[in-house]
């Protein structure tokens, strides 16, 4: 059974992401992007795999823009990993799992 990533809005952003006990990789989205549709199955095997050292939410920058502009998210996809409730890592338009899991070996 495939896991569903979890939704974080701009009212819960705050206590899922930054006030989260482990490292939390944020997927900033739309439904129109096509590669965000095409990275979405990766982002959830990550996941899946990999849950118990890190969350995986995702935010739809349509939905939400305020926290697209906090955070300077131009385009999408973009996968943005947050330690200790600070931005470590940030991967725009990412095309590889292997380049993913490489941004984040550190949490992993």
């Amino acid at each position: 059974m495939t896991m569903q990533l979890t939704d974080v809005t701009a009212d819960s952003f705050d206590s899922d992401v930054l006030g989260a006990d482990k490292p939390v990789l944020v997927d900033f989205w739309a439904p129109w992007c096509g590669p965000c549709r095409q990275l979405s199955p990766v982002v959830t095997g990550i996941a899946e795999e990999h849950q118990d050292k890190i969350s995986v939410v995702k935010i739809d920058i349509d939905a939400h823009p305020d926290i697209a502009v906090r955070y300077s998210v131009l385009s999408i996809p973009t996968l943005m990993l947050f330690s200790g409730g600070q931005p470590v890592a940030t991967l725009t338009a990412p095309r590889k799992r292997a380049d993913i899991l490489k941004a984040l070996s550190t949490w992993l």
